[in-house]
């Protein structure tokens, strides 16, 4: 691999399905960057550019943040019922 291309992994999760996408990028580009060149915006369209949460390897991070080789980005689908409020309901069962 040429020096000033890095690899990394673009990861979207449905309860049903997970798409992980490689993608090739040159060295200096960010989370943004490897998102649209994935190709996943298109393919999911109720991903959302203007409530787009995303992480590297599970940590909150901006659209803005530089990406290093073997990088994971993962986009984050909104919560539906917030965690705590679930399991208070759950132990009032």
């Amino acid at each position: 691999m040429d020096k000033g291309v890095i690899e990394v992994e673009v990861a979207y999760a449905l309860p049903q399905q997970q798409v992980i996408k490689n993608v090739e990028l040159s060295a200096g580009l960010t989370v943004q960057d490897a998102i649209d060149l994935s190709g996943l915006l298109e393919v999911f369209p109720e991903i959302t550019q203007s409530a787009l949460n995303v992480g590297v390897f599970g940590k909150v991070c901006s659209l803005e943040q530089l990406l290093k080789n073997a990088d994971r980005v993962e986009i984050y689908r909104p919560l539906i019922h917030d965690p705590k409020e679930a399991r208070r309901q759950r132990a009032k069962k």
